[in-house]
């Protein structure tokens, strides 16, 4: 257990960014799921357009430091692939 003052704030500000970090990387997963979804149903168009409202809650998990920029980068990448090749409806 904290005896410090200041080990007992460390402890507090490592709870409230844990916190947030955990939350951010949830909602990276969720807009994730989104586009897979979109691809299973295999609607290019509707796919297209969840990457593109996914990729800035991809991006900023990477500027936050929740996740490394090369595994959004490679996440990108495999989805935008995926959905290249899709048959047009």
């Amino acid at each position: 257990m904290a005896n410090t003052a200041s080990a007992r704030k460390r402890i507090r500000q490592t709870e409230r960014r844990t916190a947030r970090n955990q939350a951010r990387k949830s909602r990276m997963r969720t807009f994730v799921k989104k586009v897979e979804a979109a691809i299973a149903s295999g609607d290019k168009t509707a796919a297209a357009e969840a990457l593109r409202v996914a990729q800035p809650e991809l991006q900023r998990a990477a500027t936050k430091g929740v996740v490394h920029d090369n595994t959004v980068a490679r996440k990108i990448s495999r989805l935008s692939a995926r959905i290249k090749a899709l048959p047009v409806a």
